[in-house]
């Protein structure tokens, strides 16, 4: 795909996008969604957000890339970085997201991923930034552009408001944010406080009301093993060193309470310092009392299923998957501060090695739990 989309929304859809204030979810309370870029961002938008609309989702979570192959961010330093209009951001992928979302009556969850390279020294995406001003005054861009009112000025298109905002993605996991420790010290959790904080302070300096952002983000697991192969950090131990390094002014804690091998149901109590669903009170305690009561978003979860088979033994049949679809939603919805449950996919990863968690398998064909989530109140 060209890294520079043209302009797919007609006028009429324009016009329903500004006239049409998403509504949709699963109770007053809780808001049920979707979280699929390689269909909902990269894929046809005129197919997938129908079948979103069908589904009655309320909310679809969509990385917004400020650095990175798919990154708003050019390759070199932006000239006028808080300013959407600078000609070094390149938002159009986002703007067809939450125009078509609009149209189909579903809200937008934007979560600021990686790192441009000339922001942290020509490194890969997940090592953070060396300055987080960078990271501060991107947000703050997005958050204008995203605002509600910003009239881009190639057409006049006034772009609908995103109102969630994540800050980064399983900050506690190597693939998305390295180092996490050097030596002892848990250095991935300190760099995750400022990323939180640039991430906050940036959304929230533009003074729009009703914008609401969660920090954490966190995998279900880790080994606290500085020394292992694989460095990763315990979601509790986590949160509490973020929490040390002074990660403030968030308003949710976000978390992925995924099982962790095919035998567990989501009543299924987790061995270790694993956070699943069966234990996620223990994750809400400690927020509780590090944070006060705020809202628990679960932004990522679900089962993979088999046919295909899965080489690494997290498939559950069609069947469970739908049946512990509608479990998982009814604990999540039950608990006072669970305010969000977003699944992960819409349809299947083709790749044998990737997810096959979707409502959907790759050829279209929609498993039980299809009907189970558009039933989900």
């Amino acid at each position: 795909m060209p890294r520079r989309l043209a302009l797919l929304v007609l006028s009429t859809v324009v016009l329903v996008a500004a006239a049409v204030a998403p509504t949709a979810s699963a109770s007053p309370r809780m808001l049920k969604g979707i979280y699929d870029d390689a269909n909902l961002l990269y894929g046809n938008p005129d197919e997938n957000y129908r079948t979103l609309e069908q589904l009655r989702t309320g909310i679809v979570r969509i990385n917004l890339h400020w650095g990175g192959r798919w990154g708003v961010a050019g390759p070199t330093r932006t000239v006028r970085p808080w300013d959407p209009n600078d000609g070094q951001y390149d938002w159009s992928l986002y703007d067809r997201a939450v125009l078509y979302a609009t149209q189909h009556r579903v809200r937008v969850m934007f979560s600021i991923v990686s790192t441009p390279s000339w922001a942290n020294g020509g490194r890969a995406p997940n090592v953070p930034p060396t300055d987080m001003t960078d990271l501060r005054t991107f947000a703050a861009a997005a958050a204008q552009r995203y605002s509600g009112f910003f009239k881009r000025p190639e057409d006049g298109v006034v772009l609908p408001g995103v109102h969630h905002w994540i800050a980064w993605n399983e900050p506690n996991n190597p693939v998305f944010l390295t180092p996490q420790y050097r030596g002892n010290r848990m250095v991935g959790a300190e760099a995750y406080a400022q990323i939180c904080n640039a991430v906050v302070q940036g959304i929230k300096a533009q003074g729009y009301r009703g914008k609401q952002i969660a920090c954490g983000v966190t995998a279900p697991r880790g080994n606290n093993s500085p020394r292992s192969g694989r460095p990763s950090v315990s979601p509790v131990a986590f949160l509490r060193a973020m929490h040390k390094a002074g990660a403030r002014g968030f308003d949710a804690y976000a978390h992925h309470p995924y099982y962790n091998k095919a035998s567990e149901t989501p009543t299924t109590k987790p061995r270790g310092n694993a956070i699943t669903l069966a234990n996620i009170d223990v994750l809400i305690k400690e927020v509780t009392r590090l944070y006060g009561r705020k809202p628990i978003w679960i932004t990522e979860y679900g089962y993979q299923t088999s046919p295909p088979r899965d080489p690494w033994g997290f498939a559950v049949t069609f069947k469970q998957q739908a049946d512990y679809m509608r479990q998982a939603f009814q604990i999540a919805k039950k608990h006072p501060r669970i305010d969000m449950f977003v699944w992960f996919l819409l349809r299947d990863e083709p790749r044998l090695g990737g997810w096959q968690s979707g409502l959907m398998t790759t050829q279209g064909r929609q498993k039980p739990s299809y009907g189970v989530f558009r039933a989900l109140r």
